[in-house]
């Protein structure tokens, strides 16, 4: 296999990066609009945080939660049940030469922060910080 020379780190490239920006814009434009024939996940208001994509670009991962935090295991099992539909949609709408397959994780990003605002409020590490 040939090495890419634009390319040697450890994170995701340039295109990977690129194309799952596109995906995350087309996905969230789609749920937003209610493209979807399903009214259940058609009810829900859904956040896109990230989409990553394998270096190949055939697996994208979407990182996605619920407005409000309520039904995340259900926007999981929703999202699954209309995978085909939504990667149809995005095959559309966006130009690439293979429609990715869909996953969908739930994004803890927030969670994560709020930890990190709970760590750096505490007293000793305030005073490490500051000194």
């Amino acid at each position: 296999m040939a090495k890419n020379k634009f390319h040697d780190g450890p994170g995701p490239s340039q295109r990977q990066l690129r194309v799952g920006e596109l995906i995350r814009r087309t996905l969230s434009e789609v749920l937003m609009r209610g493209d979807i024939h399903d009214p259940d996940l058609n009810r829900m208001s859904v956040t896109v945080g990230e989409v990553r994509t394998s270096p190949d670009l055939k697996i994208a991962t979407a990182y996605v939660l619920p407005l409000g935090g309520e039904g995340q295991d259900d926007l999981i099992d929703l999202l699954a049940r209309n995978k085909n539909e939504l990667r149809r949609l995005i095959g559309k709408k966006l130009d690439l030469k293979y429609a990715p397959d869909l996953r969908f994780r739930l994004d803890t990003t927030f969670d994560q922060m709020d930890e990190t605002r709970r760590l750096f409020s505490q007293e000793k590490v305030r005073r490490d910080v500051e000194g």
